[in-house]
This record gives C-alpha cells, structure tokens and sequence, in this order.
C-alpha cells in the first residue's frame, strides 16, 4: 500500500470518529418517564394513489388522488413511539435533498441526530388505496440499504441500562446492530417485516419482543415448523386487523379485541400499534394495558388518511380510552 493510500484512509477514519462524536454530542433525552428505543428504522417517501379498485394485470388505472407523504416501517414506529410520550431515536438514512423529511420527524418528536445523510436517493413506496381502506403497496429501499453501519452502532453508545433496541426488515445490517445492542445490554424488539425467512431465522433467537400481522405468522410457523406462539419468544404479538391482537409470552395469553371504527387507511396501522405498544412496555406499564393502548391507537389512526401523518398524539389516545370505558362501562 503507498503512502499517500495510507494517508486517505487515516483521514477517512478521522472523519468518521469526528461524525460519530458530533452525532453522540447530540444525543439528548428528556427527563425519563421510561427506557429510550434506539430504531435502526427506514424512512420512506409514500406516493400514495387512491384507486377505484386494484388495477388486473395488463390494466391501466387513472387514480382519484395523490399525496406524497412520509413513511417506512422504521419512521412509522419511530414517530407513534415519539407520538405515545416516548423517547426515542432513529438510526437511518435519507438524501440530503430531503429535508422535509427530518424536518417532519423532528416535529413529531424523534430525535434525529443519528440519520445519515446519504448520497442514495431515499428509499420510496408506492401506495394503492382502495375504497375500502385496503392497501397495496411496492417499496424501493433507496438509502434504507446505504446505511453506515458503523456511524449507526455509535449511536448506541448512548444507551442505558434497560433500553430497547427496535428494527424491521427494511434496512441493512439487521445482524451487526442487534449484535452489537445485545454487547450493551439493550432489550431488542423486532418487527419481522416484510418477512425474509434467512433474516427472521437469524434474529429470531435473540428477539424480546416479536410483533408480526397474521401473513407474517404464518410464515413464521412455516419457517419454524410448528405454531409462533409455540417457539419461545419471550413476548409474541400477533396482530389480526378487526379481530384485534393475540399475546402469548411471559405475561400468559391475552387477546385484545380491535375497537369498532369505520377505516378509512389501513396503511401503517400495523407501525402504529407497535410504536405504542413498545411505548407502553418501555415505560413500565403491564403487557394488558400496553396492548390496549397500541389498539385504541391503530384504531384513531385507521380513521384517517396516511402512515405516519396519520398516527395520532397521546392525549387523542387517552381521550379516546376515557370515552370507549365511559360509554361501555368498563
């Protein structure tokens, strides 16, 4: 190796330790209530179409709207735990030409000090929603796959005991965080979507908190030849749209009934349950009342358009609580 070779990657390695010691310098929390959540998350742009119906093969569709909106898995989550009162901070990427982005997350409360800027465009879905309030969608990673995985892990060093670290199907280096969250003692939650059976396998073992919908179970129950709920997770959600979530793990079997709305997006209802679910699990709160307050939230967020724009604050949440055991007397 020459020495001017030599010299470019010492100074690339300096560059590097200044960003990650800028990026540490800006991690701040408020005043705890609860544990913080480190998310290795996504961060999507959502074209979002409404459609008459989901066009055949072969069919061209005029849409009745539009919208551009910001979304991914991670996002989602990150801004309903924000959303529900926690703390938390996103690890991602976005390009730099997409300062609305980190302008949005900023003001739903994520920190945001650990999203890299990158020079891959940011990741992007494309959104069909149906009269009904059913959804499809098509998702390019972008920036999601770019990330710098050793700036992402220094992010964790931050972290206290008894934090989460929380990640979905949707970003690179799935492996090397939860490795390295496990090094520092955090608790790892873990969306396994969209399912990737060799990934799943992989993290599986080392997961906490595991929430995936009914499709994702199944496959799960596939790639693990017997039920979910039979593979020893110490905390096992499943959710089921209208017939609202099972929890089997440590705290026993729970079921917790969807509350009655009339949808308008179902789009990240499933992001926003978890958000607040972990939310109410990192703030001590038992595993029945965590899973009532994630269902009255994805319940709100349904009723309006969006993902992420769509996820409603705490105090919507506790009002909307109050009201339902009002009225039903509970």
């Amino acid at each position: 190796m020459s020495r001017v070779t030599s010299h470019m990657i010492s100074r690339g390695k300096f560059w590097t330790a200044i960003k990650i010691a800028l990026m540490l310098s800006e991690v701040q929390f408020p005043v705890r209530g609860g544990m913080t959540v480190f998310n290795l998350g996504s961060i999507n742009i959502d074209l979002v179409y409404t459609v008459p119906h989901f066009p055949a093969p072969g069919e061209t569709l005029t849409t009745l709207d539009y919208q551009r909106m910001l979304g991914g898995k991670g996002t989602n989550q990150s801004i309903a735990l924000a959303r529900a009162g926690g703390a938390v901070v996103h690890i991602g990427a976005a390009h730099g030409e997409d300062g609305w982005i980190r302008d949005e997350m900023r003001s739903a409360g994520v920190n945001i000090s650990a999203v890299q800027t990158s020079r891959t465009a940011t990741g992007h879905a494309v959104v069909s929603v149906s009269g009904d309030g059913e959804n499809q969608i098509l998702l390019w990673p972008g920036a999601n796959h770019a990330i710098d995985m050793e700036e992402a892990i220094a992010a964790l060093d931050a972290a206290q005991d008894g934090d989460w670290a929380l990640l979905q199907n949707e970003t690179c280096g799935g492996d090397e965080f939860v490795g390295a969250a496990r090094e520092r003692g955090l608790k790892i939650a873990y969306s396994a979507a969209p399912f990737d059976a060799t990934v799943t396998a992989r993290l599986l073992p080392h997961t906490d908190l595991l929430v995936v919908n009914e499709v994702e179970a199944a496959a799960l129950a596939d790639m693990l030849d017997t039920a979910a709920s039979a593979a020893g997770i110490p905390h096992l959600v499943i959710t089921k749209g209208s017939d609202g979530a099972d929890y089997n793990g440590e705290a026993g079997t729970l079921h917790q009934p969807a509350f009655p709305v009339s949808p308008i997006d179902t789009t990240g209802a499933g992001d926003c349950f978890f958000g607040y679910l972990l939310a109410g699990i990192a703030a001590g709160d038992d595993m029945e009342s965590s899973l009532r307050l994630a269902s009255a939230a994805a319940a709100l967020q349904v009723t309006k358009p969006g993902a992420a724009a769509a996820i409603p604050a705490r105090a919507a949440v506790d009002e909307f609580l109050a009201s339902h055991f009002a009225t039903s007397g509970g």
